[in-house]
């Protein structure tokens, strides 16, 4: 059996892992972390020293981004993977919950209204973020939330040329016969 699949993904998980959020949360604030409360970089004592606000959401933020990297880039298949819309959702709706449901009906009525499930993205990649700094949420989450919104529209930027173009396939109910279609030959 080759193990250089679980040894390459257990050393990133160990570098990403290494990240100091916690310590790069406080930094951002002015404060050094390893001088201050216990003098640990952890999340409870970034919380403790900053507020209840900042405790977990630099290191979750942090965490998510590699989830969405990980998501877009998987070792597992080749480097290949989706676009990082729905990853990067799941773990926003934990950290900003009223900019995801701002983001979220925009992305309804984009998509009910143009059925391209793409621009719905793309317009709500633009729409979190920018929710997310109007709202006041701590400052490196809402740098990891720019820079997550950021690689979304780069991961559509095919998908935008063909908007540009008019021809972004849009998003139809499947009948039986398309989904009879669908299906290799057997």
């Amino acid at each position: 059996m080759d193990y250089s699949p679980y040894i390459v993904a257990s050393a990133v998980g160990y570098l990403l892992g290494s990240v100091p959020n916690g310590y790069l949360v406080a930094k951002a604030h002015g404060v050094d972390i390893f001088k201050v409360g216990s003098g640990n970089p952890g999340a409870t004592n970034v919380k403790r020293v900053l507020g209840e606000k900042f405790g977990d959401k630099g290191r979750r933020a942090g965490n998510l981004a590699a989830a969405v990297l990980g998501h877009s880039f998987s070792l597992f298949t080749k480097f290949k993977g989706g676009k990082g819309v729905a990853t990067a959702a799941g773990g926003l709706v934990v950290l900003i919950p009223l900019a995801c449901l701002i983001g979220t009906a925009v992305w309804v009525i984009a998509f009910y209204t143009t059925r391209f499930v793409s621009l719905g993205s793309i317009l709500a990649a633009i729409v979190v973020p920018t929710a997310s700094w109007v709202l006041g949420n701590p400052l490196p989450l809402n740098i990891v939330t720019t820079l997550i919104g950021l690689f979304v529209i780069f991961r559509h930027r095919e998908n935008l040329k063909r908007l540009l173009n008019g021809t972004e396939n849009r998003s139809v109910k499947k009948t039986a016969s398309m989904a009879e279609k669908a299906k290799p030959d057997a």
